[in-house]
């Protein structure tokens, strides 16, 4: 099939991969603008144009892609179906309906739960036991399409919103080749979607890593996993912010106020939440490196007792 490919960030990189190598002909890349990053803001190009011009595909960038110009560009390409994978931006109708195949989508989540545009996060940080990417048959709607594959996998005691990304983006790549032979072959079954068990992943923000240590030790780390590595967990300590990448959950109880430092020696830094307690493992002062807890009790000594606070 001829394939316009839409997508953005590294999760779709996989994906066009996989296109890209395969019987089927990619014959355009849309990803959105290029934007300046960084302390000197260079203009950087996007993940999926970055993969797209070293394979020697046709990029567009569209600031809008429902503008009219852009909808006849699509025209003129006359592909057999859009692939859409993290695009960033919403089709309408005019776009969708016109691939003979239709637009399908890969969606980061076993549909119709975590729909929305953090559904990898919060599953970790939700405590789930599983998770997967959805093929879906994309409609007007926001992940609300007809399903058509899953793909699952268990989560690690130890998951991290990071490892289950790069998980999912691969396991994408997988099933949207299976996808496309029973689209094209007429096999593809088609499952609408309820809104049961319909769990809404919204976008994440840095304030959400802002620590509140009333809540449960258990609901901590997992906040810590499910936000690492962007946008981070962080704490206040000495009028400066002090990130946390890795924790363990203890059962013991100890006397004190929430996020109050019950016990401190050469390895340990254990800190009292509203329910358990939480040993810091892995830490990251204002400015510097990520260090495991020893060597971060090396240069910074916690005294006991000291009271962990929130930014807000």
């Amino acid at each position: 099939m001829r394939i316009v490919f839409m997508g953005t960030p590294d999760f779709s990189v996989p994906v066009l991969e996989a296109l890209a190598g395969s019987k089927h002909q990619v014959i355009a890349v849309v990803t959105q603008p290029d934007k300046p990053k960084g302390r000197g803001k260079a203009v950087v190009m996007t993940p999926v144009k970055e993969k797209a011009v070293a394979l020697g595909i046709p990029v567009y960038q569209p600031a809008k892609v429902r503008e009219p110009e852009f909808v006849q560009v699509l025209k003129d390409l006359n592909p057999d179906t859009i692939v859409v994978v993290a695009f960033g931006q919403i089709l309408k109708k005019n776009i969708l309906d016109l691939p003979p195949f239709g637009c399908v989508n890969v969606h980061a989540s076993l549909l119709p739960g975590y729909r929305g545009s953090a559904p990898i996060q919060w599953a970790v940080i939700n405590g789930e036991k599983e998770s997967g990417v959805t093929t879906m048959m994309m409609d007007e709607g926001i992940d609300t399409g007809d399903m058509l594959e899953k793909a699952s996998i268990p989560l690690e005691s130890d998951e991290t919103g990071g490892s289950l990304h790069d998980k999912l983006s691969r396991l994408g790549a997988e099933l949207i080749l299976s996808t496309l032979t029973k689209l094209e072959d007429g096999t593809l079954k088609r499952t609408p979607q309820t809104d049961e068990n319909t769990c809404y992943a919204r976008m994440l923000k840095k304030s959400m890593g802002d620590i509140d240590w009333t809540m449960d030790a258990v609901s901590i780390e997992r906040l810590i996993r499910g936000l690492n590595p962007w946008p981070s967990a962080y704490t206040r300590w000495n009028q400066k912010t002090l990130k946390i990448w890795k924790a363990q959950v203890l059962e013991e109880e100890y006397e004190g106020v929430c996020g109050e430092v019950v016990c401190t020696d050469k390895s340990r830094i254990l800190v009292k939440t509203g329910k358990g307690t939480l040993s810091l493992k892995e830490l990251q002062p204002e400015g510097k490196k990520r260090m495991e807890v020893e060597a971060f009790l090396r240069g910074y000594p916690v005294e006991l007792h000291t009271v962990f606070e929130r930014s807000c």
